[in-house]
């Protein structure tokens, strides 16, 4: 998923999952990150980055 790319609903943007801001982790310290425009700060998509074991 680090070459995916959002396309922001609040201000129209495409945005690289590189440049996302991630606002915060939650569940647990590998678990799933919101990611948000860096352009206005809406969110973008919410991702699992965690183990699935």
């Amino acid at each position: 998923m680090t070459d995916a790319r959002f396309d922001c609903d609040t201000c129209g943007r495409t945005v690289a999952r590189a440049e996302a801001d991630v606002s915060g982790t939650f569940g647990d310290l590998e678990g799933w990150q919101t990611l948000c425009c860096p352009h206005c700060g809406a969110r973008l998509r919410t991702v699992f980055v965690g183990s699935e074991e």
